[in-house]
């Protein structure tokens, strides 16, 4: 099923050519990630991955100051796992596809919704954002994607400065640390992701693929080694005239023909 068919209760789905957009459309309550938010998520970067007409996509939260504040818990009076909020779901989906995610950053990036831009690709901020991990203020951490990656984008004692003080950082600041690419006006985020995201669009997808696999190697160990090599080598390979000599030999029960490689 097609990216644009999917209809969701807290993610918006629209597509434009080849850019999909997903938005967090929780605003009254700053677009928290509740379990249903992260399943749904999952749900459509899937059908991200697997839709061959969608080339790059873009996150962002509904409205003009919040693009995420983190996460939404239920209170568990018991240890019951099935309470855990999926979300390193959604940043394993967001790492290892094969597609470039920009993130339109259009307010507030708090907590789970800082360390959500930071697993994209690329983020582009509005003026009026702010960035800020709170997890110690709040009994909380991450010890993951919300650290490694955030180390790898700022610097070691930047992270460990966002993490250990939980300041607010405007979006100059965040331009300045490297944690933003770009800042746009109050409401142009969205525009100018979408933008870049059709830039994109204007080069090689097996290249975009390989470059964003390279650069995710170093933490994804062999499942992004099996990712690379199913969702592009593999599939490059079997477009080759090798692959097609191997599989009509095996069909037909004779003997391989080398040279049929290169006709």
């Amino acid at each position: 099923m097609s990216g644009s068919a999917a209809v969701y209760e807290d993610v918006e789905v629209t597509v434009n050519g080849p850019v999909v957009t997903w938005t967090i459309n929780r605003p009254d309550a700053g677009n928290k990630l509740r379990s249903k938010t992260c399943l749904e998520l999952v749900d459509a970067l899937q059908r991200f991955r697997t839709d061959p007409q969608l080339r790059a996509g873009v996150l962002t939260g509904a409205g003009d100051k919040f693009f995420c504040i983190g996460g939404e818990h239920d209170e568990v009076s018991s240890l019951d796992y099935s309470q855990v909020l999926p979300i390193i779901d959604v940043y394993q989906q967001i790492d290892t596809i094969a597609k470039p995610i920009v993130a339109a950053v259009n307010g507030f990036a708090v907590g789970g919704g800082n360390v959500l831009h930071t697993v994209c690709d690329l983020s582009i901020a509005a003026e009026n954002a702010i960035f800020r991990q709170v997890g110690p203020m709040v009994g909380s951490f991450d010890a993951g994607f919300g650290t490694w990656y955030l180390e790898d984008t700022i610097g070691r004692k930047r992270a460990k400065e966002m993490w250990y003080l939980n300041r607010k950082y405007t979006a100059e600041q965040a331009l300045t640390m490297g944690l933003v690419n770009e800042v746009t006006p109050v409401g142009g985020a969205l525009a100018k992701a979408q933008e870049v995201a059709y830039e994109i669009c204007q080069r090689s997808p097996l290249a975009i693929g390989g470059l964003k696999a390279a650069f995710s190697a170093r933490h994804n160990g062999v499942a992004g080694q099996a990712r690379l090599a199913h969702d592009q080598m593999l599939g490059l390979y079997q477009q080759t005239r090798e692959a097609h000599e191997m599989t009509e030999s095996f069909a037909n029960r004779r003997d391989v023909d080398s040279e049929a490689f290169w006709r």
